[in-house]
């Protein structure tokens, strides 16, 4: 229940960068799916902290030097 609680408030903030922020600066995503999918999508996959911190650490290897190209949210591990 509280797992759910964070992933909604988590994924609500990405939303709301997608729709009122995102439009208004350039693109420059270096990777696909862009950063804030991949947080949104690893948020819903793996819950708010595993995905949060994969999406934290997308987020800071989307620079000029860093890595750039199609990089999917990795698969949940089976229990």
């Amino acid at each position: 229940m509280i797992t759910k609680f964070f992933t909604t408030i988590l994924v609500s903030i990405f939303r709301f960068y997608q729709i009122a922020i995102s439009p208004f600066r350039r693109a420059s995503c270096r990777h696909f799916p862009t950063c804030s999918s991949y947080t949104i999508e690893a948020i819903t996959v793996h819950g708010p902290l595993k995905g949060g911190w994969l999406g934290l650490k997308r987020i800071g290897r989307c620079h000029p030097w860093g890595t750039s190209g199609f990089d999917p949210v990795p698969p949940a591990k089976k229990k």
